[in-house]
């Protein structure tokens, strides 16, 4: 069931890379520059993306875990307390460790021009529409989930008991729902749009 709902995200992805690219080839990013990788404020990922990068995770060496839970527990706590924080997976080179993986959080961002803490980012509102569009289309289709913080949903798939009930299709938010307040993370069934159906 994972696997086609991973399928899915790929879909919605390229759906959307297609759907922005003439926009985006006006972008001045550039590798290395991960200005919204440091400055640009919540990484949000919904449970199925959390999913396919904490399966990512396991997959890397010992050592390399080690290190990254100790980011993401850096991260975590740090965004509790209101603090700027870089992202846990963005590597002393300046280049994404999950780049492949990486959450649409991150896919959909880009800039018109070189970022700085004096010029933010700055987007087409055609690519920001599709991209709001594109959210609800993850949520749907992670319709047992959540969204929120990268780190935190991390954290929440990493409670054996949350991760047992989300895999097997269950839904249970009240189990969550003190953390879910406190760290303001959506239930995806109650967030997404409803899909608009095409006109007859």
């Amino acid at each position: 069931m994972m696997q086609n709902r991973f399928n899915g995200l790929e879909a919605i992805y390229q759906s959307f890379a297609q759907a922005t690219a003439a926009f985006r080839s006006q972008a001045a990013c550039a590798n290395g520059c991960a200005y919204c990788c440091t400055d640009a404020g919540r990484i949000e990922a919904t449970t199925l993306e959390g999913l396919r990068i904490r399966e990512r995770i396991a997959k890397l060496p010992r050592p390399r875990q080690v290190s990254l839970k100790k980011a993401l527990k850096r991260d975590m706590q740090r965004r509790e307390a209101g603090a700027p924080s870089p992202c846990p997976f963005l590597m002393k080179t300046r280049a994404c460790l999950i780049y492949p993986i990486r959450p649409f959080a991150c896919r959909r961002i880009y800039s018109l021009h070189r970022c700085s803490p004096e010029q933010p980012p700055v987007l087409n509102r055609q690519v920001m529409r599709i991209a709001e569009d594109t959210i609800a289309d993850l949520q749907r289709l992670d319709d047992n989930g959540y969204s929120g913080h990268l780190s935190f949903i991390l954290h929440m798939l990493a409670a054996p008991r949350f991760l047992a009930v989300y895999t097997s299709g269950g839904f249970k938010p009240e189990e969550i729902m003190t953390f879910g307040k406190s760290h303001r993370i959506a239930v995806n069934r109650m967030a997404a749009r409803p899909a608009v159906s095409p006109p007859a």
